[in-house]
């Protein structure tokens, strides 16, 4: 009996382990990395950016590079994610002048929140908000349905 318990105690305090750090509310979830999925721009800085701009980014964890589009010019750099911390590096980016002032407008602001981002939080299926060093939301983007 005793040594049935010696075997059931590391598998129970590792089930009980699993349990707490699901429920921590972290909201990162393992199962769905901000690699891969093309992430477009839905808000920034708590307003909604009006439908029909192309602003996405993708994050390739193999190349540690992120690529996308501010809505008018393609743009790319480096990031690096360890936990919640995320960090991307000086974006270099194409220099086409944007037709709509209010779609250049978001371009300006979209890639200054990509460079003050300092950690991100899944906040729903599909939706990911990166977060400035004082935790504050600078960027909301949903990942783009296939």
């Amino acid at each position: 009996m005793r040594s049935l318990a010696r075997l059931a105690l590391p598998a129970l305090a590792t089930a009980l382990l699993a349990a707490a750090l699901s429920a921590c509310g972290s909201g990162i979830s393992l199962d769905e990395p901000i690699e891969g999925p093309v992430w477009r721009l839905a808000q920034l800085g708590g307003e909604p950016v009006a439908t029909g701009g192309d602003a996405q980014i993708q994050f390739d964890r193999s190349s540690g590079r992120v690529s996308g589009s501010g809505g008018c010019n393609r743009v790319s750099g480096s990031f690096t994610r360890s936990g919640i911390t995320l960090r991307i590096g000086q974006l270099a980016s194409t220099r086409m002048a944007c037709a709509d002032p209010v779609r250049g407008a978001n371009e300006a602001q979209f890639i200054s929140a990509l460079q003050t981002t300092a950690s991100y939080r899944l906040a729903g299926p599909g939706q990911l908000a990166l977060l400035d060093a004082s935790g504050r939301t600078v960027a909301t983007l949903n990942a783009a349905m296939h």
